[in-house]
C-alpha cells in the first residue's frame, strides 16, 4: 500500500512542461464556442411538417429554428400544449444559469494550471470537468423525463408517459423525433481528451528526465 502511494505522490507531483502547457490553453480555448454554438439539437418531422421543426438548446437558452412562416419554438409549445406538456421556456432550466459560469470558470482554472504547471492542479481540473459534464447529462436527461412524464390529466389528446430520446430517434405520437449532440458540444467533449494528452506528455517528459 505504502509503494502504490508513493508512485501516485510522485505522480501528482509532475511539473508540467511547456508542451502539454500549451495543450491546456488549446483545451480551454475548445470551451469558448460553446457559448454560441447549440449544445444539443432536436428535430421533430411529421405529416403536417415534412421539413421538420428544430429545437436547439444553447448552454444558457432554448431557440427554435426560424423559417419565413413560423418559430419553431413556439410551433412546438402548440403541439405540446394539446397532450398536455407544459411549455419550454428558458426559466424553467435551472441549468442556464449554472452552465456558463462553470464553463467560463474552468477556462480560468485550466489557466491557472498553466501558471501553477503542477500534475495536481490538471488532474483536479479534470476530474472537476469529468463530474461537471456527467451530471451535465444526467441534469438534461432527469429534465427530458420531467417534461414527458407530468402531464396533464385533462389535455385534449391523451398520451401514455414518455422521455425524449436523448441520443438517436423516436417515435412520439405523430411524429418522428432525432435529438443529437451539436457543435457546442463536440468542442466540449474534446477538451477532456487534450487534458489526457497534457498529463500522458507531461508524464512522458519526466521519466525520460529520470533515466
Amino acid at each position: 500500500m505504502q509503494q502504490y502511494l508513493e508512485k501516485a505522490t510522485s505522480f501528482f507531483e509532475i511539473p508540467i512542461d511547456m508542451r502539454s502547457r500549451f495543450i491546456i490553453i488549446l483545451a480551454a480555448a475548445m470551451l469558448i464556442p460553446s457559448f454560441f454554438t447549440p449544445l444539443w439539437v432536436m428535430t421533430m418531422y411529421s405529416n403536417q411538417f415534412p421539413d421538420g421543426l428544430v429545437l436547439n438548446i444553447f448552454s444558457y437558452k432554448l431557440e427554435g429554428g426560424k423559417t419565413p412562416n413560423q418559430d419553431d419554438l413556439k410551433e412546438i409549445n402548440s403541439l405540446n400544449h394539446y397532450i398536455g406538456m407544459r411549455p419550454l421556456i428558458d426559466d424553467d432550466f435551472t441549468e442556464f444559469k449554472w452552465i456558463p459560469f462553470v464553463i467560463g470558470g474552468t477556462i480560468l482554472l485550466a489557466l491557472r494550471v498553466v501558471v501553477l504547471g503542477k500534475m495536481s492542479k490538471l488532474v483536479d481540473l479534470f476530474v472537476m470537468f469529468s463530474y461537471f459534464g456527467l451530471f451535465s447529462l444526467w441534469s438534461f436527461y432527469y429534465k427530458m423525463y420531467i417534461y414527458g412524464h407530468e402531464l396533464d390529466p385533462t389535455a385534449a389528446i391523451k398520451v401514455p408517459p414518455f422521455t425524449p430520446p436523448m441520443f438517436g430517434h423516436q417515435t412520439m405520437a405523430n411524429f418522428e423525433v432525432y435529438n443529437y449532440p451539436s457543435t457546442g458540444s463536440f468542442f466540449i467533449s474534446v477538451m477532456p481528451l487534450l487534458l489526457l494528452v497534457a498529463m500522458w506528455l507531461s508524464r512522458k517528459a519526466w521519466l525520460a528526465k529520470q533515466k
